[in-house]
This record gives structure tokens, sequence and C-alpha cells, in this order.
């Protein structure tokens, strides 16, 4: 299993987010830069993989509504039973 930490304090913008979950996700090429994207990459991941989030509060401050969209498809795939886990530490 790979646990993947995502730091909210990276998501200083939607387009910033977009790219830093590409990169530290290892998503494909072809990923859409989106939220339907994103749970579509996610949902197609090959390997076993938890995605934890901290500095959620920055994520919220810098992101606004986005920030509950994004977290709610983390979830959303992360209630999948054959799609990567999800979990937020809370500090």
């Amino acid at each position: 299993m790979e646990f993947i930490i995502i730091d909210g304090r990276r998501m200083t913008s939607i387009e910033a987010t977009h790219e830093y979950l590409a990169r530290t996700l290892r998503l494909p090429p072809y990923y859409g830069k989106n939220l339907d994207a994103l749970h579509d990459c996610l949902t197609d991941l090959s390997r076993d993989v938890w995605i934890i989030l901290i500095n959620g509060d920055l994520m919220d401050e810098q992101l606004g509504d986005y920030a509950k969209k994004l977290r709610r498809v983390l979830t959303d795939v992360g209630n999948l039973p054959y799609a990567c886990h999800f979990t937020e530490h809370l500090s």
C-alpha cells in the first residue's frame, strides 16, 4: 500500500491545485485538470493508495468553495470499494 500526502498549503489556486495533484498523485498525462477528470483518474488507479490531506484549513482559505468540491470528490472516490482511499489529518 502506498501513502501519499497532499498538502493544502500547496493549493494556492485552482490551476496550481491541479498541477500539484497531477504531480503528487502521478496522474496520467491525459489528466484534464478538473474535478471530473480527477474523479475519473482516481477511480482508475491500478495501485492501492491512501491519500492523506494535511493543512486542509489552508486549502479552504485559499480555494474557498472549490476546496469543498475537491474534498467531496476525494471523499466520494475514497468510499468506492475499488478506488483509492482518502482521509484528512486534522491538526
